[in-house]
């Protein structure tokens, strides 16, 4: 009998053994942000049962071996290993930095395989945003292939991608897939309106993206990401200053609770007593996002973004004080102030395998004022006095995107199609100003006049429908086509009698456009494919350019083709891959500033014009702790059909369109010191042209960057070292009717920053 109960209890065990090795639960996140990852591939490694982890990151799997392990994968990120003996298992993967293969959202406004996305997109990851440590957007941007932001000063700015540096609305900036700004009224400083301190990623398309997103995604759509909330408690702080009176101070928090998470992240930074008199600036940026998941299959997104900004305006310089060093102001009172809040909910729901679908509401209040450098005009009769306006360009809106999702069994196909709607009221006011000036040509204080120079409102209603079909016709050449029609109306109210500067009638104006896209991937085996692309882009006249200064408005929207064909390689064992794109753009009726026989200027259509270039990025890693990128971009920006004043530009370049512009970097993470980062960059801008006649140039510049960080137990400390030779430079250099304007680049830069991050360790 002692045998039999033995032998029985001996039974039970054994039994409750193999039942606490049968499951085994966990979580998988991602290293950095400490984000769930969905869809996580979880294998044993001896009794060969799988499953992939939920939209919170856990997952359940069987497995009846002890000894068993199990190998944790997902694209884009480093394999991991892990046992079975701990119990329940925490994962944090790490993102990979030399795959290809990335999840993107951008492309489709879903997420998908980069090597099936048939366009041109890069993405900017959390690591290189990190270790980066950017104190205005272009010295991350820049890292890619095609893309020149330049650098205005204060974390003003303008864009080149795909086309020349301008001023116009070519781009469109997005933040979590929503257009920052309503369409129609465009402005080069946007970016501004972006928390640099709340992102997660940045994803670039570079060539039109007019099929999914509407109007002025010509050149490229910058999607900015911002950070969904940790699966456990982390926080940061950090600070930061220069030895040219840059001060930044950031902060973070973030938690899920039950079905609840809450991110929270800002900065606050100040420039005081830089190189150029009359510099100064302040920055406010707040993002609050709470997501709460209601079920496995339901999820609300909430989330709210503040900016409160004003700098110092100064213009550019004469070749003589640019070239001696000599960098006093003329200004002494003009400034840019930006007060922006967005809010947008969305709420995610999966019906089953094969439907989803996505409504999102949101808000934008935005202003721009100003006491601009640039609308500053000397009296020609005495040279004491100076013509010049206060103006205020702002809007609210008020939209709605609803996107639903197919998936159907044959072929690997889905459709995703959507409606949208944006209600954006904008007023325009701008108040001529005499300004007094010194007998050196300082400006040195102004007075109102009560002259009123333009008095608007403008309601502005964007209406959208879009569709894109994705299916693989054969097993390794997938299609992509996709259709969006536009429909932009302008109600038109002048406060202003006709004959004022801004004179133009009480009128409605409507732009409509049919914007198709059409791509194919294809799988060409052991790490190699290739791609091609037709694509559409179309902007029409900006609210300022068709109503602004103007008496009678006549523009007509401006029209985009895009050929493109690309190809990629991954390297053996992930050490890198290079990526590449070949395309032509041509532009019909593109807006340009012309100047008249009574030396005042008026906006005009162009012409055609063409942009034709390659862009490639080549990433390797010859060890694990050294990691080479080089990203460059030859192109070619030219008029095909262009007069202005009786004079023939066809077949010459355009202004201010570099040939080459190039991107290297090198870091090193050496295994003795576990935590230490050395990196060094090299910023290369070719020479352009600056003027359309071709008859003068700027040679363009090298930069050096150097960057130092160490980490350890939260703790980081980090130096770098920007323009470390001292170079003199322009980020850009315009010619006009009274000379060439430099925007004198920083002189050598040292930045310094400490920071701490609070959170829970993994298990």
């Amino acid at each position: 009998m002692r045998s039999l109960l033995t032998c029985v209890m001996c039974l039970l065990a054994l039994c409750h053994t193999t039942y606490a090795q049968t499951i085994t639960k966990g979580q998988v996140i991602d290293a950095l942000t400490k984000e769930p990852l969905y869809g996580v591939t979880i294998r044993t490694t001896q009794s060969k049962t799988g499953t992939i982890t939920g939209a919170d990151g856990k997952f359940n799997l069987p497995a009846t071996i002890a000894s068993d392990s199990l190998v944790f994968s997902y694209i884009g990120y480093d394999a991991q290993k892990k046992s079975l003996k701990n119990g329940d298992v925490f994962v944090q993967l790490q993102p990979s930095a030399n795959q290809l293969n990335q999840v993107v959202v951008s492309a489709s406004r879903e997420a998908a395989v980069r090597t099936e996305t048939p366009v041109a997109i890069s993405a900017i990851s959390k690591e290189v945003l990190l270790e980066t440590k950017a104190v205005s957007l272009e010295q991350v941007l820049n890292k890619v292939s095609g893309v020149y932001m330049v650098n205005l000063g204060n974390e003003q700015h303008t864009m080149a991608i795909r086309q020349p540096i301008g001023y116009k609305s070519l781009f469109l900036y997005l933040e979590d897939g929503i257009p920052i700004r309503a369409t129609g009224d465009f402005n080069h400083n946007a970016l501004i309106e972006i928390n640099m301190g709340a992102l997660r990623n940045i994803e670039v398309i570079r060539g039109p993206a007019s099929s999914l997103y509407g109007s002025e995604a010509i050149g490229g759509a910058i999607n900015f990401i911002t950070q969904a909330p940790a699966q456990v408690f982390t926080a940061k702080v950090q600070a930061e200053s220069s030895d040219k009176g840059y001060r930044r101070t950031d902060f973070s928090a973030s938690n899920t609770i039950g079905k609840l998470g809450v991110y929270v992240a800002g900065y606050y930074a100040a420039q005081r007593n830089g190189i150029i008199e009359h510099s100064d600036f302040d920055k406010l940026a707040l993002t609050l996002r709470a997501d709460y998941s209601f079920n496995p299959s339901t999820k609300l997104i909430t989330s709210a973004s503040l900016i409160d900004y004003k700098t110092d305006q100064t213009g550019g310089l004469d070749s003589t004080r640019f070239y001696s060093k000599e960098y006093s102001s003329l200004h002494t009172f003009t400034y840019r102030k930006v007060n922006a809040l967005r809010v947008r909910t969305t709420l995610e729901q999966t019906w089953n395998t094969q439907h989803s679908t996505q409504v999102t509401a949101f808000y934008r209040n935005n202003a721009i004022g100003q006491n601009p450098f640039y609308a500053i005009k000397n009296v020609k009769d005495n040279p004491l006095k100076a013509k010049g306006e206060l103006n205020e360009d702002a809007f609210q809106s008020f939209g709605l995107i609803a996107q639903h999702k197919v998936m159907f069994p044959f072929l690997n196909a889905q459709l995703i199609s959507g409606l949208s709607a944006d209600y954006s009221p904008a007023t325009y006011h701008a108040e001529l100003i005499d300004i007094d000036r010194s007998e050196t040509g300082k400006y040195t204080n102004y007075s109102h006049t009560g002259t009123l120079l333009t008095n608007y409102n403008v309601d502005l209603i964007n209406t959208a429908a879009y569709t894109q079909l994705e299916l693989n016709p054969l097993e390794k050449l997938k299609a992509v086509a996709a259709l969006r029609y536009d429909r932009l109306d302008y109600s038109f109210d002048n406060h202003l009698e006709p004959g004022a500067y801004t004179g133009a009638p009480d009128e409605k104006n409507g732009f409509k456009s049919l914007t198709p896209k059409l791509g194919l991937t294809y799988d060409l085996g052991k790490g190699m494919g290739a791609y091609s692309n037709y694509s559409v882009g179309f902007t029409p006249p900006q609210i300022t350019e068709l109503y602004r200064g103007v008496q009678v408005p006549t523009l007509k929207p401006a029209n985009y083709n895009n050929y493109e064909v690309g190809g990629w390689i991954s390297f053996a064992d992930a050490k890198g891959y290079l990526d590449v794109s070949v395309y032509q753009l041509d532009g019909r009726n593109e807006i340009v500033n012309v100047k008249l026989e009574d030396n005042s200027y008026e906006n005009q259509n162009a012409g055609r014009t063409r942009h034709r270039g390659l862009e490639y990025t080549l990433k390797y890693a010859p060890t694990e702790t050294l990691n080479f990128r080089f990203s460059g971009t030859n192109a070619k920006h030219t008029y095909i059909d262009y007069t202005e004043k009786g004079t023939e530009f066809s077949g010459k370049e355009m202004a201010t369109a570099p040939r080459f512009i190039s991107n290297t970097e090198v870091c090193f993470k050496p295994t003795t010191i576990k935590g230490l980062r050395l990196g060094l960059e090299w910023q290369h801008m070719g020479s352009y042209y600056l003027d359309a006649v071709n008859s003068e140039k700027y040679n363009g510049y090298d930069l050096l960057n150097a960057r130092i960080g160490y980490s350890k137990n939260g703790l980081e400390l980090w130096t770098n070292l920007l323009n470390m030779t001292n170079q003199l430079y322009a980020t850009t250099v315009d010619k006009n009717a009274w000379g060439k304007s430099y925007r004198q680049g920083a002189p050598r830069t040292i930045h310094v920053g400490i920071g701490y991050t609070f959170g829970e360790k993994a298990k």
